[in-house]
This record gives structure tokens, sequence and C-alpha cells, in this order.
């Protein structure tokens, strides 16, 4: 009587771990479809997001990026239809006829012979109203009104451009079409090879260029570059700076010239404007010199090594109109005149007082410093082309002033360290 109920028993306890085994087996189904669900939901929710301040780049009217737009209206489209109907220029005033480009895509030079169109000028927008002039720096007022007398006399060229608010997409579009009557950069083949920067004041966070044109000095760019996140409200209180250069192979890329933008009193609500400017030389702004270095060395006779340590810097000059610069030092160590070292400090963005801090080593070759010098370059960094020299320093024996005697104290005094503060000169 009592060995019954222990053999139900028995069967029931069996019975359990297969229950729990199938209720485990939903349960990770459940689970990993629940995860990938989420993980789907995420990666379209994502690729539904536009990100804010992306700018897109319609080179010759192919639009690269975003792909959902390529079914909608494309920014570097044929300007002929809108500008029929927005602003009722005739139809040779500024289409861009591309089968009569040559294979840089230039425009035969038998059609500017007669220099900007007419029709072209009586669109441009008056920017120098007088609601206008109230908002616009003198500065700005002097790169963008008429040139000078000793201007007038070297032309740079004439810049055509078009600007244009998308509110439906909440995008700012600069257009730049071409430029016309550049100077010859290479004295040799009297022509040059142009490309454009632009970047948008103040606050220098939106840097783009051209492609490089060869052997022109009309150059027919038609790149669109769009940018995202950028409200109306604020397009005001924005400035357009293009910087026109000439592509060297070999060395510094030379600059033409400049052309200088307020945004402040163009009205971008009735759709695109076109626009052309004179390139006028570079405006750099030269403060009372090139700003101090503060450098400390110390020289280490049983080791025989240099330790460099790049402390401050201070009072530097703004490279140009585009505002401050973005500093970095580049240390170059030489041995009887012949460069045997170089190391670089990281980039400080928009100040004229950076603080560095980073120390080098270098091993000295040689017994002494007699024939070693240390070369001190401060640089402006710049996306995309080469940079620019703010100031120079060089250390070494023969060097005048605070160079020479800053260099003579760490050989009198060896393993100590010890700090000046350095003019620097013109690079």
């Amino acid at each position: 009587q009592k060995m019954a109920p222990i053999a139900t028993s028995r069967e029931e306890f069996d019975e359990i771990p297969t229950v729990v085994g199938i209720f485990s087996a939903f349960g990770l189904v459940f689970t990993v479809s629940l995860f990938a669900w989420i993980c789907c939901q995420r990666k379209s929710s994502k690729s539904n997001k536009t990100p804010p301040y992306k700018f897109v780049h319609v080179l010759k009217g192919v639009d690269i990026y975003p792909e959902n737009l390529s079914s909608k209206k494309k920014f570097g489209a044929d300007d002929k239809n809108e500008v029929k109907n927005k602003l009722a220029v005739p139809k040779n005033s500024l289409h861009l006829d591309l089968e009569k480009r040559d294979l840089n895509g230039n425009f035969p030079k038998t059609n500017l012979k007669g220099g900007s169109p007419p029709d072209l000028e009586n669109v441009t927008p008056k920017l120098l109203s007088e609601g206008e002039k109230e908002g616009v720096s003198p500065d700005s007022l002097k790169s963008s009104t008429s040139l000078s007398s000793e201007e007038k006399q070297e032309k740079l060229g004439t810049l055509f451009f078009s600007l244009e608010y998308n509110f439906e997409k909440k995008t700012f579009v600069v257009n730049i079409k071409e430029a016309r009557g550049l100077p010859a950069m290479d004295e040799q083949s009297m022509t040059s090879d142009p490309y454009i920067k632009m970047t948008i004041l103040p606050e220098k966070k939106h840097k783009v260029k051209t492609r490089v044109l060869r052997k022109t000095l009309d150059p027919a760019f038609d790149e669109t570059f769009t940018f995202y996140g950028i409200p109306y409200t604020q397009i005001q209180e924005l400035a357009l700076h293009f910087t026109i250069l000439s592509f060297d192979r070999f060395s510094r890329d030379d600059i033409i010239g400049e052309v200088l933008i307020p945004l402040a009193g163009i009205e971008l609500s009735d759709g695109k404007i076109l626009m052309n400017r004179e390139i006028i030389k570079r405006n750099v702004r030269k403060s009372s010199g090139r700003g101090e270095l503060l450098i400390s060395l110390c020289y280490q006779s049983t080791t025989n090594t240099l330790t460099v340590v790049v402390l401050k810097a201070r009072h530097l000059p703004k490279s140009d109109v585009s505002g401050l610069s973005d500093p970095y030092v580049k240390v170059n160590l030489y041995h009887a005149k012949k460069r045997i070292s170089k190391k670089k400090t990281h980039v400080k963005k928009c100040t004229p007082n950076a603080v560095f801090n980073e120390l080098f080593v270098f091993d000295i070759p040689c017994e002494g410093l007699e024939e070693i010098s240390v070369e001190f370059l401060v640089l402006d960094s710049e996306r995309g082309s080469r940079n620019e020299v703010i100031g120079r320093l060089v250390l070494e024996a023969a060097a005048e002033g605070t160079g020479g005697e800053h260099w003579k104290e760490i050989c009198d005094y060896p393993r100590r360290q010890i700090a000046k503060w350095h003019m620097l000169c013109d690079g």
C-alpha cells in the first residue's frame, strides 16, 4: 500500500526537466527575436536621422551624399530654368554650357574677353544698404567694397558664386561657379593651377575646398556645397571667406587673393541669389610682432641628450581675416646645418595664447653643442592644404639676442632646466 505513491511521485519528478527544457527553449527563441527586433529599430532610426552640420558636395551636378536625396531636386542642377523663373535673367547671362568646356571643365576664352556680363551685375543684390552697413565691421566693408587705387592697378580677377537656403531640408547651399581673369602664378608657363578654399565664419568649423584645375586663368568649378543643421535665423550672423590659391607641387601653394562676404542683410527667402565679387589681396593683420614662444632647455652632458620643452605661445597674430589661428609648433634639430631629427606638438584650436607643455628628448650625435642648433616653427594648421608659418625661432651658439643668451646658459649650466621667452621672427 505504501509503494504506489512513491512510484507516482517518481514519474512526476522525471517529467519536470522536460517541461523546464521546453520553457527554456521558448524563452531563448523569444529573447533572440526581441534583441534582433531592437537592433533593426535602432538601425532604421539612425539611418533616418539627418546628421547636424554635415555638408553635401555636388560636383558638376552629381549628388554623392546622401543617397536619399537623389530622387528629389538636386542642388547642382542646371541653373537656366531657375534663373529664368526667379530672377528673370536673360538666357545667355549665366547659363553654363557644359558641351563647350575643355578637358579641365573651362569655357573658351573668346567668351570671356568682354569681362563680367552686365546682366549678371544687375542680378547681384545690394549688399551695402544702410541697414547692412551698421552690422558689418570696417574690415569687412573694406574687403567687400570698391578696390583701392593700388589694388585696381593689380587686378586679381572676379569670383562668381550663388547662395541659397532650402527651408524644407534646413540646408545652406553655396555654389562656387567660376573665377575669371586670375593672374599667372607660374612665371614659366604664365598660367596657374587654381583652386578655392571656403570657410564659414566665425566658428571656422566648416572648411571645404574645390578640386584643382590645371593650367587655366579662368577656371569653371561649378561645385556645390550643402551644409546641414544651420538654422535660417543664424545665417545673418555668419560670413563666407573664400581663399583663391594656385597649387604648387614642390612648395607651399601660392595665395592669389581672397573674398569676404558677410551674410548680414542678404535675404535668401526669395530663392537663389547670384553674386560676383572682385578678388582682393590677402589682408594679413600684422600685430606688433609675430608673437612670443616660451621654451625650456636642458643639456645632459653625461647622456649627451638635449631636452626641449615647448611651454607656451602668446600674442600670436591672426593669420588672415578668417580669425584666430590654430597654432602648433614644429621642432627641428640640426647638426652641422643638416636636419637630423624633427618633432611637433599638438594643434591648439582658435587661440593666440596657446599652452602646449610638451617635452621632447633629442640624442646629440657629437660631444658638446657647438655644431647643434634647434629651430622652432609656429604654424597655423589648415585642413586640406599646406600650413602657413606664423613665426620662427632658432637657438644656437651663433644666435643673436635672447636665443644666443639662452644657448650659452644651457652650455654653462648642464643638467639644469632653463626657460626663457623668445620673440618670433618672420618665417
